[in-house]
């Protein structure tokens, strides 16, 4: 059973890493610039309509945000599983000394 709550506890901490992870890519893509047009080719007008179709949504930038502090809770649940479990059997330990 504390295997079971160990591999449960590492597993939710990794899913956690892994959906921050990515949110943290997405929100750094969203502060880059968007890449310039070739030099004289498109005029002003083209070039503003390209950077804002270029740039990611407010709406996506939220769901980032909001993927974060989701992977950051599932993280520290992970975390608190371990814990739980090692505390667990280090009392099932001591009641058999």
């Amino acid at each position: 059973m504390q295997i079971n709550a160990m591999s449960s506890g590492l597993s939710t901490l990794q899913s956690g890493q892994l959906r921050v992870d990515q949110a943290a890519g997405d929100i750094a893509r969203a502060s880059l610039p968007a890449a310039p047009a070739a030099a004289g080719i498109n005029p002003p007008a083209a070039d503003a309509a390209a950077m804002v179709a270029g740039r990611p949504e407010a709406q996506e930038l939220t769901s980032s945000l909001v993927a974060l502090n989701v992977g950051k809770v599932e993280a520290q649940l992970g975390v608190k599983l371990i814990q739980t479990a090692d505390q667990v059997l280090g009392t099932l330990f001591d009641s058999r000394a």
